[in-house]
């Protein structure tokens, strides 16, 4: 199926308003989190300082970006609890067509002739991105505790804090340099970006990417039959 076989503007929820909320908080928080962290880090970022209101008021900052860090896993659990466990299944169910997604990936990344295999709501390719998102947090949050109450913890615990707070920062950056990449510049991925905006995207992409899932739901009545002769000459 390609896009020119239908009509552009078709658009196809995918996904809920909470998932659209939890992921835009959880985008602006972390890159709050990484500037006001900058210039504890190296004297190279001072300049931010003043921007910033001062050595205080960044730490006061980077701990209310800390909380607001924690709460888009509790919004998506809270007001989208069926799409959370469906998230956390997806995560955990891997399949042959999981494997052989990562083959045709790496020709489509590389700019090679590659074929698109059937997946469903996740490919494999955003389950690992999820998973190593999901163990960054908990890295960054863990550590963070025993950073901000240090009075609470055993020294040790505090220094090794630091040291997993870094690793962990580190290791999100690249993943989210990835996501990035491949959900906003690739030009095969780009049109989805849609749907962490307004939780909708062109249903034409959304056939060809995650064939499965769009098939269950054209069976429901829930997306358009692309394959309508009508629709294909634009009814």
């Amino acid at each position: 199926m390609s896009k020119q076989q239908v009509k552009p503007d078709v658009q196809v929820k995918r996904f809920s308003k909470a998932f659209v909320w939890a992921h835009a908080i959880n985008a602006l928080s972390f890159c709050a989190l990484y500037i006001t962290a900058l210039p504890m880090y190296t004297e190279f970022f001072d300049w931010l300082y003043p921007i910033l209101g001062g050595p205080a008021n960044a730490r006061l900052l980077h701990r209310i970006f800390a909380v607001a860090f924690v709460s888009p896993m509790i919004i998506y659990l809270i007001f989208d609890t069926k799409g959370f466990f469906h998230w956390m299944k997806e995560l955990v169910t891997w399949k042959k067509r999981d494997l052989e997604f990562f083959t045709e990936f790496v020709k489509e990344l590389f700019g090679f002739k590659f074929k698109h295999v059937k997946q469903t709501f996740f490919n494999a390719g955003e389950k690992i991105n999820s998973i190593l998102q999901i163990l960054c947090a908990v890295m960054i949050i863990g550590s963070g505790f025993p950073m901000w109450f240090p009075e609470y913890f055993p020294r040790a615990v505090v220094q090794w804090g630091y040291f997993f707070h870094n690793v962990g920062f580190g290791l999100a950056i690249a993943v989210i340099v990835g996501h990035i990449y491949l959900s906003v510049i690739h030009k095969n991925s780009r049109p989805g970006y849609t749907g962490v905006v307004t939780g909708k995207v062109p249903a034409w992409w959304a056939k060809e990417h995650y064939t499965e899932w769009y098939e269950e739901e054209e069976k429901k009545g829930n997306f358009p039959n692309l394959d309508d002769p009508k629709r294909k000459k634009g009814a």
